[in-house]
């Protein structure tokens, strides 16, 4: 019977070795083994190559890791403690997760509590037993950077998302920690596991790439998530990087010569969706809910608007026939006129917002005429939050900024004549355009479009309240 020679012995105990097959006893138990199923094969005439490679197909890719957990589970206490504490928590926690998210959507009471009960069971079961499980397989100490790295990061993760969602303070802080280890120790220590193995040279272009793809992709989802500049254009470079140039570089250096689809493949395409979709969703879900911040606030001005609008027309109606009309109409026409102008730099700043850069658009479904003047439709704006438009409109030094503080001071002034005492104090406060309007101020961030409109249905709301208390004084003057 043909005997294996030492470098045929050495090559399989060096292979087992990388699999890391660390219990002792377990590990030359296999090497005699699968010598000896070598040896067999050997036999039928094949020669060592044709016969080891026969027997690892025939033992397959996990099997030998298979063992050494069985084995481990069946001897080592503490081993099989951790084991059934690592399964039982993700369990839990993932399942308490999945109905804290239902609950949240659908506005029904516990969401919190089990959300926060989740998290904490992964941040502070789950990873922890799961970090002890995978030393007790590897005794690996070049990949315990690694380990905790990755156990650190996601727990910074997971109790940062949980902060974020319940609006609780330190979950910037607790994301920035999160994207700061996986960036600085994860993903470093990762790519060196990786380039210590001497038959993947070729693809070490790929890892490196693959590594800045994912950096740039986490630190475009972190920005994001913070609202801080540059979270699209990071994330567009890192999808780019890793569905376009990794995925089927790697796919191609891994599996172009199989002739069936491998299972590994089928999990990397899981994987890349897993990180497709979730960002995706959450991109989407950090847009709507920041834009339905702002649009409730601008409808509620609106609707404000019409009331004191209907109401300061019944005065009107209800005085015509008085000797005091005159007056009235005068106040009424002046104030008209000043709507006019606050309508027509809304309407200039819409038409910017929505056209190109020198060519505004005309934009006639977002404006609506109702029987209170034009009315924005907000929920339809293509770029609700363009800073263009008031940086050109309603920032100091601009002509309709000039425009309309002129205006407002012409106002001031003819009303001043009407009322006297510490009223018109009150209503001279309220016709100050810095009370409303933006100011030069460097370290102010841009103001958005919707901000702006705002600003002016504020001002709209306050020109109306005085209308409506000066036509009152008018109406019962001597």
């Amino acid at each position: 019977m043909p005997e294996l020679s030492i470098q045929n012995i050495e090559r399989i105990s060096r292979d087992l070795r990388k699999q890391e097959i660390v219990f002792s006893h377990l590990l030359d138990e296999l090497i005699d083994h699968i010598c000896c199923d070598v040896e067999n094969e050997m036999h039928d005439g094949l020669t060592f190559l044709e016969a080891y490679s026969k027997v690892r197909e025939k033992i397959g890719s996990r099997r030998l890791k298979e063992i050494q957990k069985e084995t481990l589970y069946a001897v080592d206490t503490k081993y099989r403690y951790m084991k059934n504490t690592m399964k039982i928590s993700g369990i839990i926690g993932t399942v308490l997760l999945g109905f804290a998210s239902l609950f949240k959507i659908q506005h029904w009471p516990g969401a919190g509590a089990m959300m926060t009960l989740g998290a904490a069971i992964l941040a502070f079961v789950f990873l922890p037993s799961a970090l002890g499980v995978l030393w007790k397989e590897t005794h690996n100490k070049n990949r315990l950077l690694l380990f905790i790295s990755a156990f650190l990061s996601g727990m910074f993760f997971i109790l940062g998302i949980l902060f974020k969602v319940q609006h609780w303070s330190g979950a910037g802080t607790l994301l920035m920690l999160s994207t700061a280890t996986g960036i600085l120790c994860f993903i470093p220590a990762l790519i060196i596991n990786r380039f210590r193995d001497q038959e993947d040279k070729i693809k070490r272009p790929v890892y490196i790439l693959g590594a800045s793809g994912f950096i740039f992709y986490v630190a475009g989802l972190f920005c994001k998530i913070q609202h801080w500049p540059g979270a699209t254009l990071l994330m567009v470079v890192g999808l780019i990087t890793l569905c376009i140039i990794v995925f089927p570089w790697y796919t191609w250096l891994s599996w172009k010569d199989e002739k069936h689809v491998n299972s590994k493949f089928l999990f990397m395409v899981i994987g890349t969706l897993a990180i497709i979709i979730p960002g995706a969703m959450f991109n989407l879900s950090l847009q709507y809910s920041y834009e339905d911040g702002f649009y409730p606030h601008q409808e509620q001005q609106q609707s404000m608007y019409n009331y004191l609008y209907s109401n300061n027309n019944y005065l009107m109606n209800r005085y015509r026939d008085s000797l005091n009309y005159k007056g009235m109409e005068e106040l009424h026409l002046k104030t008209t006129d000043l709507f006019a102008l606050i309508s027509n730099i809304q309407l200039k700043m819409v038409q910017e917002s929505e056209g190109k850069p020198g060519k505004p658009a005309v934009s006639e479904d977002k404006i609506a005429q109702t029987e209170t003047g034009r009315e924005i439709q907000c929920r339809l704006l293509t770029n609700p939050f363009s800073a263009a438009p008031v940086n050109d409109f309603l920032m100091p030094g601009c002509t309709s900024r000039r425009e309309l503080e002129n205006a407002l001071a012409e106002y001031a002034y003819y009303i001043s004549g009407l009322e006297k005492g510490l009223e018109i104090q009150a209503y001279k406060s309220l016709l100050d355009p810095a009370t409303y309007l933006p100011v030069n101020d460097p370290g102010v961030s841009p103001i958005s479009l919707m901000s702006g409109l705002h600003s002016l249905e504020l001002l709209k709301n306050g020109l109306l309240t005085i209308e409506s208390n000066l036509l009152k004084s008018v109406a019962e003057s001597r």
